[in-house]
């Protein structure tokens, strides 16, 4: 069953909705092809912001992705001090989005939010490995009931310019729940705790709050895959 594109749309889709429409009329008074122009630009704003639900798998020990996109890359890094996960390298999942994946970002894991940080920074492209060091970002980590952190960060991307966090430290968060979104294509990072093999691959496209891309329970190795 297919979900309406605007079935749900952000509260910020509808003021910049307004602002775009309005820039439409007064291109149309300029030219009308300016103004079509404009009503299209209108039209991908609101589908930009849209903001589907989603189906959030319930068992206990899964860590969801946090963002539509692409896994852009997996490395073994020492996670930012600020997370206060150690000094120990874990692995690191990245999820680009581009202008027209849904921009909501969502809860990995179920528990409270021990830890929220914003780092101003530059805005490199999102798919670049330095972007994780040098761009503007907000750090999270939520420690689960049972004593596990998982660290989780929104990168801002070569055109995005703005981080939004609607959660505040000491908040209790449900595994799929919406935490914020970045305007206007970007990047989260998920630390996975120590021991947890990254059930995703390289290339492979993730749906936040729906896609599986660790376990707490699983033994399972690395996952690997390709292109058919």
């Amino acid at each position: 069953m297919k979900r309406p594109i605007f079935s749900h749309i952000h509260k910020e889709g509808y003021v910049f909705g307004s602002l775009f429409f309005v820039g439409a009329v007064l291109l149309w008074h300029v030219h009308p092809y300016l103004g079509k122009l404009g009503l299209i630009l209108t039209a991908w704003c609101l589908y930009f912001f849209r903001n589907p639900n989603r189906v959030v798998p319930q068992r206990d020990g899964l860590i969801v992705s946090p963002a539509d996109g692409v896994v852009q890359l997996i490395r073994t890094v020492v996670p930012p001090k600020e997370l206060g996960l150690g000094k120990v390298p874990l692995t690191r999942v990245s999820v680009f989005m581009n202008v027209f994946n849904v921009h909501i970002n969502r809860a990995p894991v179920e528990g409270t939010v021990e830890v929220i940080h914003y780092h101003k920074g530059k805005f490199f492209n999102a798919e670049l490995d330095k972007a994780s060091e040098h761009n503007e970002r907000q750090l999270f980590c939520v420690k689960t009931e049972d004593g596990k952190k998982v660290g989780f960060i929104q990168i801002a991307g070569l055109i995005a310019r703005r981080i939004r966090c609607d959660v505040v430290e000491g908040q209790k968060v449900s595994r799929g729940e919406r935490f914020g979104l970045i305007r206007f294509g970007s990047r989260v990072d998920v630390f996975l705790p120590k021991g947890v093999a990254p059930l995703v691959a390289l290339g492979q496209k993730t749906i936040a709050g729906e896609t599986v891309i660790g376990d707490f329970q699983s033994k399972e190795k690395p996952r690997e895959g390709h292109v058919v």
